[in-house]
Order: C-alpha cells, then sequence, then structure tokens
C-alpha cells in the first residue's frame, strides 16, 4: 500500500483499533455514564436533599393529625402545714386537633411539597451535568489516544525519511546539512511523542477517578471521537423549557412563594381547635393524699385585633418573595435562551470545521507522499518535505481536535435542552 491509501485510511484504521480488544474489555459512552453517576459525589448528595425533603413534607403533612401531649409535676414544699400534706401532684394528657388555622397548615404543607419537587429537579439537573462530565472525559480520552497515534505515526515517517538522508549521505548524493536537519526533525518528534504520552496519562487518570477505579487502571474505549456521532435536531425554547429541570423549579419556586404569604396571613387570622384531657391529681387542699381522675373538653378561640400593622408589613415582605421568584426566573429563561443560541452555534461550527479537516487531510497526504517522493529523485528539497510533514502534522491534528470539538458540542447540546 502506498504512503498516500495508508494516511488517508489512518482514521478509518483508528476507528476501529478497539475492535480486536475482547468485547468485556470495553466501555461504552453509555455505561461509563452510569458508571460516573453511581460514583458520583455531587449527585450522591443531591439524592440525599431529595430524602431530606421527603422526610420535611412528611413532617408539614403531621399538621393536619390530632396531637396527643402529656404534661406531669411533683411538687414537695419545705414547710408543713397541720393537717395538710407536703406535696402536690398533677398528670394531664390531652389529644388537640386544629379545626382551623387561617390555612397554615395547608401552606405549610402544600411549600413542603413543592420543596421536595424542587429537590428531584436538583438532582435531575445535577444528573445532566454529570452526564456531561462523563462525555467530556470519555472523548477527551478518546482524543488523548487518537492523538498519541497520531504521534507515533509522526514518528515513523521521520524515521523513515531519516533513514534515506543518511543512507544517501553515505552514498555521498547529499550534504551534512540535510542530515542534521533531518535529525533535528526527530528529535522534535520524539519529545513531541513524550508531551502526548503525558496528555494521554492525564486524561486516562481523570477518566479513572471520576468514574472511582484505580487511577492507572488501563481502559479500551469502544467508541472514538472518530465515530459517526448524529447531529441532534435543533430544539424550540418551549420545548427546551418544559425539559429544563432548572427552570421547572423556578416556576416551582413562584408557587413556593405565593404558599408563603398565605402562611405569613394565617399567623393573623383567628384560630380554632378543639381538645379533650384528662388529670390525675390528689384533691384540694391534700389533706388525707387521695387522689382523683377527672377530664373535660374544651373549644379554644384565638383571635388577633390588633398590631400595629405588622400584618401588612409581614405579607408585603412575602409578596417581594413572589416578585423575585418571579424575576429569577424570567432571568434563567434569558439564560437558557442564550445558552442555547450559543451552544447550537457552537455545534454548527464544529461540525463544519469537522468536515473541512476531512476533506484537508488527503490533500496533506498526498503532498506528503508527492514530496517524499521527489526527494528520493533528486527534485526536491529536505526542507520541502519537512514542511510537507508539518503540515500533514498540524491537518492530521486539526481533524482530531476537530472531531474532539464536534463530539463534545453535541454532549453540550444535549445537557442544555436536556435530552433525555
Amino acid at each position: 500500500m502506498n504512503m498516500s491509501k495508508r494516511l488517508l485510511l489512518s482514521l478509518w484504521i483508528m476507528t476501529f483499533a478497539a475492535a480486536a480488544v475482547p468485547l468485556r474489555a470495553q466501555i461504552t459512552v453509555e455505561e461509563y455514564r452510569l458508571a460516573v453517576a453511581d460514583y458520583s459525589w455531587s449527585l450522591q448528595q443531591a439524592r440525599s436533599q431529595s430524602r431530606q425533603a421527603q422526610a420535611s413534607m412528611a413532617r408539614a403533612r403531621t399538621g393536619y393529625l390530632p396531637a396527643l401531649s402529656a404534661t406531669g409535676a411533683f411538687t414537695q414544699t419545705f414547710r408543713k402545714f397541720s393537717g395538710l400534706e407536703p406535696w402536690t401532684s398533677l398528670v394531664r394528657p390531652q389529644i388537640e386537633q386544629t379545626v382551623y388555622g387561617g390555612g397554615a397548615v395547608e401552606a405549610d404543607y402544600r411549600q413542603a411539597q413543592l420543596a421536595y419537587d424542587i429537590t428531584l429537579c436538583t438532582e435531575q439537573t445535577s444528573w445532566f451535568d454529570v452526564r456531561y462530565s462523563a462525555d467530556y472525559a470519555y472523548w477527551s480520552l478518546s482524543r488523548a489516544e487518537n492523538y498519541l497515534r497520531a504521534m507515533r505515526d509522526y514518528v515513523k515517517i521521520v524515521g523513515s525519511l531519516q533513514q534515506v538522508v543518511h543512507r544517501r549521505f553515505e552514498e555521498g548524493y547529499i550534504a551534512k546539512s540535510d542530515v542534521l536537519q533531518i535529525d533535528s526533525r526527530m528529535s522534535d518528534a520524539e519529545y513531541q511523542l513524550v508531551a502526548a504520552e503525558r496528555l494521554h496519562e492525564v486524561a486516562l487518570h481523570n477518566f479513572n477517578i471520576m468514574c472511582g477505579d484505580e487511577v492507572e487502571r488501563e481502559v479500551t474505549l469502544a467508541q472514538s471521537i472518530l465515530d459517526t456521532i448524529e447531529q441532534p435536531r435543533r430544539m424550540s425554547m418551549s420545548e427546551i423549557t418544559v425539559r429544563r429541570p432548572d427552570f421547572t423549579a423556578s416556576r416551582m419556586r413562584i408557587d413556593a412563594a405565593q404558599w408563603g404569604v398565605k402562611t405569613v396571613r394565617a399567623a393573623y387570622l383567628p384560630k380554632v381547635s378543639v381538645g379533650v384531657y384528662g388529670a390525675w391529681q390528689p384533691y384540694t387542699p391534700n389533706s388525707t393524699g387521695k387522689t382523683y381522675v377527672d377530664g373535660g373538653a374544651y373549644l379554644s378561640l384565638s383571635v388577633p385585633i390588633f398590631h400595629f400593622r405588622e400584618r401588612s408589613h409581614a405579607v408585603l415582605a412575602a409578596r417581594q418573595v413572589v416578585r423575585q421568584s418571579e424575576l429569577q426566573s424570567a432571568e434563567l429563561y434569558d439564560t437558557i435562551l442564550r445558552e442555547e443560541i450559543d451552544g447550537w452555534t457552537d455545534l454548527m461550527s464544529a461540525h463544519a470545521q469537522m468536515l473541512s479537516s476531512q476533506q484537508s487531510l488527503g490533500l496533506a497526504a498526498e503532498n506528503l507522499e508527492i514530496s517524499t517522493y521527489s526527494y528520493g529523485e533528486g527534485l526536491a528539497t529536505i526542507l520541502d518535505v519537512m514542511q510537507a510533514q508539518i503540515s500533514w502534522l498540524q491537518i492530521y491534528t486539526n481533524a482530531i481536535t476537530a472531531q474532539f470539538n464536534y463530539a463534545v458540542a453535541v454532549a453540550s447540546y444535549a445537557r442544555i435542552t436536556s435530552m433525555p
């Protein structure tokens, strides 16, 4: 196979290089996402907050139920009076039910429900962030692997030319300057190879740390940035706002703030409660020490009358919380709109760069082949060949970078639009 075909097919070869490894040793993007999600500390914290909010909601619901309580007291006096016992006691169990509390119980419960739903939305947002981070780490490792392969190919290409130059110098066809130039180019290629190996090592470490594996553990990616990644459909703002859990949470915060107004107002409304109680205590005065059991039922009414406009000020402050929630939701809408426009622009730009780099790669490979052949025939200088090598490496690197940028842009747009 000639050099042109070998260079043109190198991307294709790298794409399917992982296929030679047993399937059990490979990991797909989806499998890696799940592994990262299982290990993610931020996602675990979000889940813990959801469970906390669920417990708070259950606690708020108990406000609808009657309350059972009991009080007890025992008193011993230091001075004993004639004919009286120096002690007295009281045990009083009581059941009380709020009949009307100004709507405070319902408002508290609705706020607790909304708080729980908001934490679920926050958990979903955390999951989308984790998924994007996992995709970025996965494609970063794929880019590092492909770049490392490209540098190894480059070292082989320079090494092949170096052998030709040394042979021609020994035969007396070229000057010493050509040997020095190709040796310098080989040294630079080996230096860049070391840098590529370092980048791959860092990407591998980040990959393993995110999913909780051993840092040095070798992995085999089942997918590559050189694979065909389907371009997503552009979504409208109406679709995005329905999908975005953070925007849904912002609307819920408005509802919660409105229930907060009712909670504040309820503190200044009449309250009615009923209850029954029992009492176990000695007779009064306690002359014999004998005790008796008694009980009763009661109706309690509390009516606030005048608090120097405290209620109006409190309600006004609560309404400003509603207004602030509405403004924050509107600001978030603009943020999402800007993210969608920027994300789609980046996606289209990355796609165009990817197509352009693929076309340029074939031209660079053909130019390198022609320059190398011409040098062997004495029709080109060593500088022409080295320039062709540099151009090929640059375009090859650009192709890998463009593929990576496109894969990341797709992952970013999926996060922006909350694609399932």
